[in-house]
């Protein structure tokens, strides 16, 4: 091989790696394409909802969330996805999105970047797409970030749940929770 033929594939094997980044968005739904995102329902519960781990009300999706979970979603399968193999807090909220050729996106998001989909025509008759399953891990780090104190407030609650059924001591939970406090 001479030095031309290394350069010019080095060359493609960088402009490859710079062109399909690590967390691929969907191509289905580009984010240049949106007409109309809608908020249906920015705070909902699951059957999988755990007050020790997070309080939905505390959980609120906005159409910034939305957005930002279209450019960074990436399918996945049901296995992957299915709420008894993953993390899961029991908190989504709901969108319609709105494309230009007239397809309506609907989303649940959880704060976790779990995400399902379900394609509608203009109408609002099912399309013939089957339901998308979605992560969206950095949808996950970004809203847990900003769910800092709603997480410290579910600690708190579980700790004292616990001393209130005598598995900890009082002074016990208040020194756990200085330490958390401090540590964030």
């Amino acid at each position: 091989m001479n030095k031309t033929h290394i350069f010019v594939t080095v060359a493609a094997l960088i402009l490859a790696a710079v062109a399909c980044p690590a967390q691929a968005a969907d191509r289905r739904y580009r984010l240049a394409y949106v007409q109309k995102v809608k908020v249906i329902e920015p705070s909902g519960r699951t059957a999988w909802e755990n007050k020790d781990i997070l309080d939905c009300d505390d959980v609120v999706l906005t159409e910034e969330d939305v957005r930002y979970a279209l450019q960074h979603m990436r399918r996945v399968s049901w296995k992957a996805y299915d709420p008894q193999n993953t993390d899961t807090t029991g908190c989504k909220g709901s969108a319609l999105v709105t494309f230009q050729n007239g397809k309506i996106l609907a989303m649940g998001i959880e704060p976790t970047g779990r995400i399902s989909t379900q394609e509608y025509d203009a109408k609002m008759k099912l399309t013939a797409s089957p339901p998308g399953f979605y992560d969206c891990a950095p949808c996950g780090k970004r809203k847990m970030a900003l769910l800092k104190d709603a997480l410290y407030r579910a600690h708190e609650r579980a700790l004292r749940k616990l001393a209130a059924e005598g598995k900890f001591p009082p002074d016990e939970v208040e020194r756990r929770l200085k330490w958390f406090r401090d540590s964030r």
